[in-house]
C-alpha cells in the first residue's frame, strides 16, 4: 500500500475519533439547561389576564433549592401570589400570579447577575427572557 494512502487512512481515523470526542461532550448532560417551554408564551400578545400560574419548564432537571425570575423593572413585573416551587420532576417552575388587563410583562428567567436556576451539576441556566401581554 502507497504510504501517502497509508497517511490518509490515519487521518481519517484520527478525525472520526476527535468527532466523536466532540459530540461526546456535546451531549445534553454536559450542556447548561435551557428553557424549552413557558406559560404563558414568550411573545403572546393575547394572554387571559385571569391566569394564575407563570410556568417554565427547562431542559433538564434542575436544583429545586433556588430560583432567579428577575425584574426588568417594576412596572412589568407580575405579582406573585404566593410560593414558588418546582414540580416533583425538577424541570416545570411554577409561579403563582395575579395579572392585570391590557399590561405588558417582562421577567428574566436568569440574567447575568443572578443565575439561581441551576441543573443537577449546577450549571447555571442560560437567561432567558419572558415577555407577553394580557388582553384587555
Amino acid at each position: 500500500m502507497k504510504a501517502w494512502l497509508l497517511l490518509a487512512l490515519a487521518g481519517l481515523m484520527l478525525f472520526a475519533g476527535a468527532e466523536r470526542a466532540v459530540a461526546a461532550e456535546a451531549g445534553v448532560r454536559s450542556q447548561p439547561p435551557v428553557v424549552i417551554a413557558t406559560t404563558p408564551r414568550a411573545g403572546d400578545a393575547k394572554v387571559d389576564p385571569k391566569l394564575r400560574e407563570i410556568r417554565i419548564t427547562f431542559s433538564k432537571s434542575m436544583q429545586t433549592n433556588g430560583w432567579s425570575l428577575v425584574m426588568a423593572d417594576k412596572a412589568s413585573f407580575p405579582k406573585i401570589t404566593g410560593q414558588v416551587s418546582f414540580l416533583s420532576d425538577g424541570r416545570m417552575f411554577v409561579a403563582p400570579v395575579t395579572l392585570e388587563p391590557g399590561k405588558d410583562y417582562v421577567v428574566w428567567i436568569n440574567s447575568g447577575r443572578h443565575q439561581n436556576f441551576r441543573d443537577q451539576e449546577g450549571q447555571p441556566a442560560v437567561p432567558y427572557l419572558l415577555s407577553f401581554r394580557t388582553r384587555p
